[in-house]
C-alpha cells in the first residue's frame, strides 16, 4: 500500500513539474524556426539568447538574430 501511495505521489509530481514548463518558439531573420524548451534568457551583456533546443542541448543565438519569440501554446 506505501508503495502504491508514493508512486502515485511521484507520478503527480512529475505531472505537476512538466506542466509548468513551457516552449518558446523563435523565427529567425533568415527564415528558420527555433523551438526552444523552457524560456530563453537574454544576456545583455554580449547580446546572445541562451536557450536548450528540443534534445535538452544548451544552444545560444544572436539576439539581432531573431526576428520573433512566442511562447507556444499546449
Amino acid at each position: 500500500m506505501k508503495k502504491l501511495a508514493a508512486l502515485l505521489a511521484t507520478g503527480a509530481m512529475v505531472l505537476t513539474l512538466a506542466a509548468c514548463s513551457s516552449n518558446y518558439v523563435m523565427h529567425t531573420n533568415d527564415g528558420r524556426t527555433i523551438v526552444a524548451s523552457g524560456k530563453p534568457t537574454v544576456d545583455d551583456e554580449t547580446g546572445l539568447i541562451k536557450y536548450k533546443d528540443a534534445n535538452g542541448v544548451k544552444q545560444q543565438i544572436n539576439r539581432s538574430d531573431v526576428k520573433e519569440m512566442v511562447e507556444l501554446n499546449q
